[in-house]
């Protein structure tokens, strides 16, 4: 398998849509993190619609953010804006998710301390908004965390994909960022047995896949997740 994902990294699609390209032109861990959460249904709509944001507005007043004008299917332009302002409010997003991981070195401990830590950050809240940051996980079967996971693969890892801005959290510790996708091939190709998409199947996925690299399993993840977006399996 190592062989094969090191072809698939050689021939890959930068043209593909995919938000990760976006987030890349930044370099930026708040940027990447607005790009994340904004992740989910067409890859070509994502794109396009974090292609219209001004992310300079990360440098400008609050007031001025909220004059976007911006919105993404169920997210109005004031979701919109709200995340931008809880995003400049922040400090090292890498350092409070640290705070939670570094004792267990726990994922999930440091996704309970991140996500706690941005909602403390303003008051707002609405459907759209809510969706966006989530709740922190108290529970392994509440969900997959997908978009949260995905963001962590982006920052720790540092390939041709990943952009490998944090040096604290350790690759062999991510878990998978399981989505439809993903979890459906995984589970055809006979590396998941979990039939429901949550983070312990995340967490079924990660293990199994230290079979083939201990240090870095998460490394499978574009791979899996693009075999089932142009349905190759």
């Amino acid at each position: 398998m190592n062989s094969a994902y090191q072809e698939y990294v050689q021939h890959f699609d930068p043209a593909l849509p995919d938000p990760i390209f976006v987030a890349k032109k930044y370099n930026d861990e708040k940027i990447a993190l607005f790009c994340a959460l904004f992740a989910y249904g067409s890859a070509k709509q994502i794109v396009k619609f974090l292609e219209s944001i001004d992310f300079a507005l990360l440098g400008e007043s609050e007031k001025e953010i909220t004059k976007i004008t911006a919105y993404y299917r169920f997210q109005k332009p004031i979701d919109v804006a709200q995340l931008l302002i809880t995003l400049k409010r922040a400090g090292s997003l890498e350092e409070i998710f640290y705070e939670g991981y570094k004792k267990e070195h726990s994922i999930v401990d440091g996704l309970r301390t991140l996500i706690n830590y941005l909602r403390s950050l303003n008051s707002y809240s609405s459907q759209g908004y809510e969706f966006l940051i989530g709740k922190a996980p108290t529970k392994l079967n509440a969900g997959a965390y997908k978009r949260y996971n995905m963001y962590l693969r982006w920052m720790v890892r540092k390939d041709v994909i990943d952009l490998g801005l944090w040096r604290k959290v350790e690759r062999k510790d991510l878990l998978m960022p399981l989505d439809t996708h993903s979890f459906t091939v995984a589970r055809k190709l006979g590396l998941l047995k979990r039939k429901s998409c949550d983070l312990l199947a995340s967490m079924e996925l990660r293990d199994r896949l230290k079979v083939f690299d201990p240090d870095d399993p998460i490394k499978y993840d574009f791979a899996l997740y693009r075999i089932g977006q142009l349905g190759k399996i």
